[in-house]
């Protein structure tokens, strides 16, 4: 039997579970010094099951709002497998490796951050996926930057930057859709609404990259020798021209003309094996080991051997594995209330539209740490401020925009979320094997975070944060939508009646 009518927790029970995740959390990367927030974020599921069933559900209801948010997020993970593919396969094709030497013999060091942001940015947008532009082009960057001999912390900042501001304002980026989808506008409006802290966010890192490539990295010290070998043994082992940059191109082709990205993606996939038979003399079986174990080659060049042996379905399993435990943990905070309840509890003690603006953006990143899941930071803060927003008049356009920066931008920068635990394995940069220091990315990334900081600047003094037009109002009302209802004391009123989720 089916059993609807249970409690809502308390805002004490519902950190409950959420503080102890996190404890363990810290315990095992910090205590023992292992980065695999696997087993701590599994422990978390099961308590959270255990405070659920306290409250009155049954295990069948728990398990349902689980496997629900790993449904919705099973296009993404079936997006990090394609990646996978792709970049066996395209370093096989000499996709990856000619993109790294024609950058070595272009790019100089001093404009390679800001080129490196510019250019993801350009291809997820054109892509309408993060992932997929790190786990291409991002990589081949990776490539360049170590030919330079930039830290690979200041690469992967300005690549992650470029990447999920791309996918931000990307009409074909699946959270670009559900920002606008989960309060109620369009998202074209939505897009648009997002330039007042797009635009400004890509300056100041784009003059930040800048100048950390003419006055902090030490670019005199680029042994130009060591590019020079770089690229002759790219040259003995890889056939480099611009035929093999053809897979590129396809799926490039294919995005302008909006097709959606997974069969996009694949269509690189073939392209590139396709290439790699005809251009570099693989045969078929070592196209089909490339793209379920990745690439492996031997040139004698530390630099080389480690960036081209990757890919693979294979290589994506770790990432894909704490992407389905953190759904799972998430699907169950859910469920149980116990997001509902401190996001409400956030609520009650919200009075203006700044604070509101302000409380979307950290519960969206919230979400993102506790949950792990860039779709259920967007989605649940999404359906949870919407009537407020209406009920103090403003546009629910200043709500996507808040939830989009503190969901889409930020889940790069947390280690165990799905967007962190990507970034991580995709670019190598071995935190698993305790190369700590590469987590200085976080705060290198600087479009990511600094785009929420102009927003919530924004709220404050009333700029860019759009009224509710008389044309939403009326939409508000034929839609039926809710709107909040407010004490007097300025706070909106809060229903904690469960629902059936």
């Amino acid at each position: 039997m089916k059993k609807t009518d249970y409690e809502t927790p308390s805002f004490a029970l519902a950190l409950t579970p959420i503080v102890l995740t996190l404890f363990i959390l810290g315990t095992q990367i910090f205590y023992f010094g292992v980065f695999e927030p696997h087993i701590p974020l599994a422990i978390g599921l099961a308590i959270t099951s255990i405070v659920g069933i306290k409250l009155g559900l049954q295990w069948d209801d728990i398990k349902k709002g689980i496997f629900h948010v790993i449904h919705v997020a099973l296009p993404s993970v079936s997006v990090l497998i394609i990646v996978g593919m792709i970049i066996g396969v395209w370093i096989a094709s000499g996709t990856v490796p000619s993109i790294i030497y024609y950058g070595l013999k272009i790019l100089s060091p001093e404009i390679f951050l800001p080129s490196a942001m510019v250019i993801c940015a350009l291809i997820s947008v054109s892509l309408g996926t993060s992932w997929g532009s790190i786990g291409t082009v991002g990589l081949a960057l990776m490539g360049i930057g170590e030919g330079f001999d930039i830290p690979m912390y200041w690469t992967a900042g300005a690549v992650v930057s470029g990447a999920f501001f791309g996918d931000k304002i990307s009409p074909l980026s699946d959270t670009t859709n559900l920002a606008p989808a989960v309060t109620g506008t369009d998202v074209f409006s939505h897009i648009k609404n997002m330039m007042p802290t797009t635009i400004p966010a890509m300056l100041i890192a784009l003059v930040i990259y800048l100048l950390v490539g003419f006055f902090v990295i030490d670019t005199q010290s680029v042994s130009f020798e060591q590019v020079e070998g770089i690229t002759s043994a790219l040259n003995e082992n890889f056939y480099i021209s611009g035929w093999v940059l053809l897979p590129t191109v396809v799926v490039m082709g294919l995005a302008i003309k909006q097709y959606p990205p997974i069969p996009s993606l694949f269509a690189g996939v073939v392209v590139g094996g396709a290439t790699a038979m005809i251009l570099q003399g693989q045969s078929l079986q070592s196209i089909f080991d490339y793209a379920n174990n990745g690439y492996s080659i031997s040139t004698g060049i530390q630099e080389i051997d480690s960036l081209l042996n990757r890919g693979g379905i294979q290589s994506m399993m770790w990432t894909i594995s704490l992407i389905l435990i953190a759904l799972g943990y998430g699907g169950a905070l859910e469920k149980t209330g116990c997001l509902k309840s401190i996001i409400n509890k956030i609520k009650s003690k919200v009075t203006s539209f700044a604070g509101i603006q302000t409380a979307a953006v950290g519960t969206a990143f919230a979400t993102n740490i506790v949950a792990g899941d860039p779709y259920l930071s967007v989605a649940l803060p999404g359906r949870m401020y919407s009537p407020v927003y209406r009920g103090m008049g403003y546009s629910t356009l200043n709500l996507s925009r808040a939830i989009e920066e503190g969901g889409t931008l930020m889940s790069p920068l947390i280690p165990w979320n799905a967007g962190g635990a990507f970034v991580i394995s995709t670019l190598g940069l071995g935190i698993v094997d305790g190369n700590l220091e590469n987590l200085l990315y976080i705060p290198l990334a600087f479009a990511c975070w600094t785009a929420p900081l102009i927003g919530i600047f924004y709220a404050f003094t009333g700029l860019f944060s759009p009224k509710a037009t008389d044309k939403e109002k009326e939409r508000w009302a034929s839609s039926n939508e809710a709107v909040s209802e407010f004490n007097d004391d300025g706070t909106p009123k809060i229903n904690d009646a469960p629902v059936e989720r």
